[in-house]
């Protein structure tokens, strides 16, 4: 699963799948194990603005930081999206 940053954010890994670039650009927030039980999912505007799709075991508080990062590393969590999917399409054809 291809991580933003290799860092955690509130203590989660940001990232997302292989599978999740037909959706429009997310986030999922998780623990070290990168599950998808209790994990969120934190749908991602252009302007960085997010909406929480789902905020899993995540605190209120935890998730207004990743929200605030999110919105501060807009442009590499943009261009680390599009260069995945790029590279998936490519690997499609």
């Amino acid at each position: 699963m291809p991580k933003y940053f290799s860092y955690k954010v509130a203590g989660y890994y940001l990232y997302f799948t292989s599978h999740c670039i037909i959706e429009p650009i997310h986030a999922h927030a998780s623990d070290a194990k990168l599950s998808e039980g209790g994990s969120a999912k934190i749908w991602v505007k252009d302007n960085g603005d997010t909406v929480v799709a789902s905020p899993g075991v995540i605190s209120h508080r935890s998730m207004s930081v990743i929200r605030q990062f999110i919105k501060d590393n807009i442009v590499s969590i943009k261009r680390t999206w599009t260069d995945f999917a790029g590279y998936v399409e490519y690997m499609d054809k």
